[in-house]
């Protein structure tokens, strides 16, 4: 009775319904635990990278030297990105003839406004998903539950005497695809929390040192 019982042959001898609703969700918990280990390796890199900057920004060095540091090793990231577009722009207007001050302010937030849209689009990656399998799971396991006891139900019609031991092997698989469903929702609606606040508070910083730095760059201009 133990082995007739046993989590795999449930799983075996269940319809072929039954079987893709637990195969889907089981790949679609292993996908959102990918996705949950990378997102919170760079939500961890991001915030480390926004403290690293902002140390080195407001040390007091030269504008010039930072961005050209911070280009040196590749592409930029974080807030170096944003840094970097606001003062690429804010050079290259400047640079020219009868610059008018406004018109390069203008474009400097112009630029720092689309790198901030990419790097939030960065920050946010992955997380619809998390949100999706969050919210769905549940109701795909469910779906699997009902279809399963219903199946159980509907092959009572064939015994002359309905016991729990007729009922309980379908019963049992179908409750499987339930647990499934809340075992892939479960990690991925906190991961969802915790990585949608983090992602938000580090754009928010993001945002600050873009207010910031335009108003450095407006004494500058007007000041030149």
């Amino acid at each position: 009775m133990t082995e007739q019982l046993s989590l795999w042959s449930l799983i075996a001898d269940a319809t072929l319904l039954v079987q893709f609703v637990m195969v889907l969700l089981f790949v679609a918990s292993m996908i959102s635990w990918v996705m949950i280990i990378q997102r919170g390796m760079y939500l961890r890199s991001a915030g480390r990278n926004l403290r690293d900057f902002e140390d080195n920004f407001w040390s007091g060095v030269d504008l010039n030297e930072l961005y050209h540091d911070s280009g040196a090793h590749g592409a930029a990231e974080g807030l170096s990105s944003v840094f970097r577009a606001g003062y690429r722009e804010f050079n290259r207007l400047t640079q020219q003839s009868n610059a008018d001050p406004d018109a390069v302010m203008e474009g400097a937030e112009r630029s720092m406004r689309v790198a901030l849209s990419r790097e939030e689009e960065k920050l946010n990656r992955h997380l619809p998903f998390l949100a999706s399998v969050a919210s769905v799971s549940p109701y795909i396991g469910l779906f699997g539950t009902v279809w399963g006891i219903m199946n159980s139900f509907r092959g009572l019609a064939n015994v002359q005497q309905a016991t729990l031991a007729t009922v309980a092997p379908g019963i049992s698989e179908a409750l499987i695809a339930t647990a499934m469903g809340l075992f892939a929702a479960i990690p991925a609606v906190l991961a969802y929390n915790r990585y949608s606040a983090s992602a938000d508070t580090v754009y928010s910083s993001y945002e600050t040192f873009a207010e910031e730095f335009s108003s450095i760059l407006h004494r500058r201009v007007h000041g030149h």
